[in-house]
């Protein structure tokens, strides 16, 4: 029998000993940043950790390739931020390269806008660099089991920008009918203006509360502010 392999007699299963120590091993990471500081700051937060072990860092996005080849990580982190700033492209190709390195991107939350892309691309991790301090080791321990991660202020941007930009998505009758709602008209009176069945409004209402994600009249009508929709 093997020195390191056990096989237990009661129930007559086989315990893969080295399998465990995988299993208890640390979460690997490589640090791809060009900026010592940075870089420095990053190691010592997530060394504070006793299930994460920083196994190499520095470097801009070429180097990270070659240091993810070598040292085949559990997580790769990078600041989309960086001087040689990884493009969304190169973070695909990595994770096509090297499937069993997750991804974890730091970016500022004014960014979020590329978040999408970057979860297509392959990322797992998206984590504002204002919440490093708090986030970047649970986007790690995420990132480990394959978990998707977001900062929370990530995500309400992401969400907002979506909501600013359901405008464009709203059909020309969708936008008159927001209009009309904002300044205070029943379905009824935007029937008669429009020329429309009170029946076809109320469907128009529900797709435009569905489109902005938005549930009161009073968050329709401070939406329109916003948008200008209420300027004459």
């Amino acid at each position: 029998m093997p020195h390191d392999v056990y096989r237990r007699s009661v129930a007559g299963a086989t315990i893969d000993l080295r399998a465990l120590r995988a299993a208890n091993a640390p979460i690997r990471v490589v640090l791809a940043d060009d900026r010592a500081l940075l870089r420095g700051g990053l190691r010592v937060l997530l060394e504070e950790e006793s299930d994460i072990e920083v196994v190499r860092g520095g470097g801009d996005v070429a180097a990270a390739a070659r240091h993810v080849h070598s040292h085949r990580p559990d997580v790769l982190v990078v600041d989309l931020g960086s001087p040689d700033q990884p493009t969304i492209e190169a973070i695909g190709r990595l994770r096509r390269r090297t499937p069993e390195t997750q991804i974890v991107v730091l970016a500022s939350d004014r960014e979020a806008a590329s978040a999408s892309a970057l979860f297509a691309a392959g990322a797992v991790g998206f984590v504002a660099k204002e919440a490093v301090s708090t986030d970047l080791t649970p986007a790690v321990r995420a990132a480990a089991r394959g978990e998707r991660f977001v900062s929370a202020r990530v995500d309400a941007a992401i969400r907002s920008g979506a909501r600013l930009s359901a405008r464009d998505r709203l059909t020309a009758r969708e936008t008159q009918v927001l209009r009309l709602i904002a300044f205070g008209h029943t379905s009824v009176e935007i029937a008669g203006e429009l020329q429309l069945s009170p029946r076809t409004v109320e469907t128009h209402r529900a797709r435009i509360h569905k489109k902005l994600a938005l549930v009161s009249r009073a968050e329709l009508v401070g939406y329109a502010l916003r948008r200008g929709l209420l300027r004459a």
